[in-house]
């Protein structure tokens, strides 16, 4: 049986101007079926290589699959479902499977609005999918279709239709049992510009015990589950090995959360000597960055170069709104940490939110200054529907073209600006923070990889704004502050929204935030909590003692080759 894999061709000018990302879904799709017998597959990154519907059509004629499965993230519903639209233009008998987060959760809308996908996978798809691929191959589909725990699709024809939605399917409990196929994905596509190096995107963790309002992955992924991390760096090895891979970045929403498997990421690296050989980075939070003040340097010794912040906001309102437990002092002295610790720091701040005035986005350009993170990045508010915020500002939503659900384009109108003009404030602080930094900050931060990395950033930057990618400003038609009345988002009007469906799904977040409704604190944050700190302090002391008496080590040895010299 032939299985093709497509990532649709979507793009926003978010965070692909720093590079080509390769898409970790298919090797661990791949993986999963190639260990259960399934070996002809193939891939095809439709958004990396930018291949048309046409393109498309091509490859699926001269591979005539049998299966054909897509991905989509909110913004890339539409294209995903284009993709599976062409595949049945090309052989009606193709089964047409649709997965990630946005299909998980809306299936009831993406069924009624492309009846021409077969089956959405609903959650992590590894065993779903083989389960799904078995039924295919073995002519019971649809026939069993039923039988099968995480699918939705539609059941009947015309007006007799119905969607039905199997039973969730349970987790995947040993996820160190998974071992991806990264041979599938062509790798010549994929460069990092700040390194020009080959990019990956491995996870060492999936889901998330805390429950940030504005974030949809603990919900997706509903069990927090950390893999042994001999095994991550066993794949990150053959990534760099294998496939010449020079940086990666942790595709999990925050992998210090388990200090402990941490500390043992980063000591399984340096044992390796990966840490001569590649860079990485990770999104985390500020208040596990306090709380490792004294380890920073041993992360950094263990190829951490980049860490992304999530300070989200200038105004502590903000914060408590986005269930945030991290105060402004905090985000200011987590920054520092890092500057001193010789890592890249990235301040994330959220904005457009309804409340939003050019006071407070003046207000973030100023904190950012004061701050002095490496990088900022000013995303705009961008309400996922089936995320708890949303429930709580859906009527301050007016735009449901999911297309533009990108982090770019303003979804939420302030009711104190015009799209137009929040759109010119922010660049207005892009144009200001990175113009003093091109002068008199990165030209002078230091010799070594440090400020080789930041003036690589510097020219994704600048590379992806005179191209008019960066913000997806060139197909908004905005050319600075004289064009900001005449922006035009294109946004598709007659696009409705339902109901997101979770009646069956809970996370196990959502069971220990009820739990802990009557005692004393409740985490609801993406952050570490007391008890973490406690459970793995002895194991943060132990890699401290460890990592100074390997430098001490590493300098006597370097002493030494020095005198017999």
């Amino acid at each position: 049986m032939r299985i093709l894999l497509i990532h649709p061709n979507y793009h926003s000018g978010g965070a692909e101007i720093a590079g080509h990302w390769p898409p970790a879904w298919a090797p661990y799709l791949a993986g999963a079926l190639k260990a259960n017998g399934f070996t002809d597959i193939k891939f095809v990154d439709a958004m990396t290589e930018e291949i048309s519907s046409e393109g498309l059509a091509k490859i699926i004629s001269d591979y005539q699959p049998d299966l054909v499965g897509a991905t989509s993230i909110t913004p890339s519903i539409y294209a995903a479902e284009e993709a599976l639209k062409v595949a049945k233009q090309i052989n009606p008998k193709i089964v047409t499977m649709l997965g990630g987060v946005h299909a998980t959760f809306m299936y009831q809308q993406v069924l009624s609005e492309a009846p021409w996908v077969d089956v959405i996978v609903r959650g992590e798809g590894e065993e779903i999918v083989v389960e799904l691929a078995r039924a295919v191959a073995s002519g019971n589909w649809p026939a069993n279709r039923s039988e099968i725990k995480g699918l939705a699709y539609t059941e009947g024809s015309n007006g007799e239709s119905q969607i039905v939605a199997t039973a969730a399917a349970p987790t995947v409990k040993d996820l160190d049992a998974i071992k991806p196929d990264w041979g599938v994905l062509d790798w010549t596509l994929y460069r990092y510009i700040p390194m020009n190096t080959r990019v990956a995107i491995p996870n060492m963790a999936r889901g998330c015990p805390f429950t940030c309002s504005f974030c949809s992955q603990w919900k997706f992924w509903r069990d927090y589950r950390v893999r042994d991390p001999k095994k991550v760096v066993d794949e990150i090895q053959e990534l760099v090995e294998k496939y010449d891979v020079g940086f990666f970045i942790l595709a999990d929403e925050e992998p210090t959360i388990n200090r402990k498997k941490f500390i043992q990421f980063c000591e399984e690296l340096i044992a390796r000597g990966l840490n001569k050989k590649v860079q990485w980075g990770i999104n985390t939070r500020v208040t596990d960055i306090l709380r490792d003040e004294q380890l920073l340097k041993f992360y950094n010794e263990a190829g951490l170069m980049h860490v992304s912040l999530g300070t989200e906001a200038a105004a502590q309102l903000k914060l408590d709104l986005f269930n945030k437990e991290t105060k402004i002092a905090d985000n200011k002295k987590a920054i520092r940490l890092l500057r001193e610790a010789g890592i890249v720091t990235e301040a994330q701040f959220i904005v457009g939110l309804d409340s939003e005035t050019p006071e407070t986005l003046e207000e973030t350009y100023r904190m950012a200054m004061d701050w002095k993170p490496d990088l900022a990045n000013w995303s705009m508010y961008t309400p996922w529907p089936f995320t708890p915020l949303f429930k709580e500002l859906s009527d301050k939503v007016e735009v449901f073209d999911f297309a533009k659900y990108n982090f770019v384009t303003p979804i939420v109108k302030p009711a104190a600006m015009e799209r137009g003009e929040l759109l010119d404030r922010v660049m207005n602080n892009y144009r200001r923070f990175y113009m003093y930094k091109a002068f008199f900050s990165y030209p002078w931060s230091g010799s070594g990889r440090r400020r080789r990395y930041l003036l690589g950033c510097l020219k994704a930057f600048l590379k992806a704004g005179f191209e008019r990618k960066f913000y997806d400003l060139g197909r908004v038609g905005y050319w600075g502050p004289q064009s900001k009345k005449k922006v035009d988002f294109q946004f598709d009007t007659t696009r409705k929204i339902s109901h997101a469906q979770m009646a069956d799904w809970e996370a196990n977040a959502d069971r220990s935030r009820k739990a802990a409704a009557s005692q004393m604190a409740i985490v609801s944050a993406c952050g570490g909590g007391t008890e973490q700190m406690e459970e793995s302090e002895a194991d943060a002391k132990a890699a401290l003692a460890k990592s100074v008496t390997s430098r001490m080590a590493e300098n006597t040895h370097d002493a030494g080759s020095v005198t017999r010299h």
